[in-house]
């Protein structure tokens, strides 16, 4: 069974840290574009940050950039993002998702229609 686990999520203050972690199983990484996405109560969801299939290309939302850093480990199959300086906005539930572009993509596409498989989502709170 192909999925997506999200984990690490939770409450803390402005300026405060979290690493989500993201868990595959059932496929490869490898050959796989993996973002993560969020979506606040009342907005759409939205792309946070991706990373390509193959060369280690990354993206950011304008709003994370600086702050934010995606990084995978393709022979554990997993996925982080390590979000530092958090703010009140950063909030929302926080989703893993999977795209299969091909093994020598360089793409790292921050459109949530690019994705295939999809955790079920953690939630952050930053709030004092």
């Amino acid at each position: 069974q192909v999925q997506l686990v999200e984990s690490g999520g939770g409450l803390v203050q402005p300026g405060g840290s979290l690493r989500l972690t993201c868990e595959a199983s059932g496929f490869s990484l490898e050959a796989w574009a993996m973002g993560w996405f969020r979506q606040a109560p009342g907005k759409e969801r939205e792309g946070v940050s991706c990373t390509s299939a193959s060369d280690g290309s990354t993206s950011y939302a304008d709003s994370v950039r600086d702050r934010f850093l995606i990084s995978r480990d393709n022979a554990k199959n997993m996925v982080y993002l390590q979000m530092n300086s958090l703010k009140p906005e950063d909030t929302g539930v926080y989703y893993c998702a999977a795209g299969y572009l091909g093994p020598f993509s360089t793409l790292a596409p921050m459109t949530h229609n690019q994705y295939d498989v999809w955790g079920q989502g953690t939630q952050v709170t930053v709030s004092s």
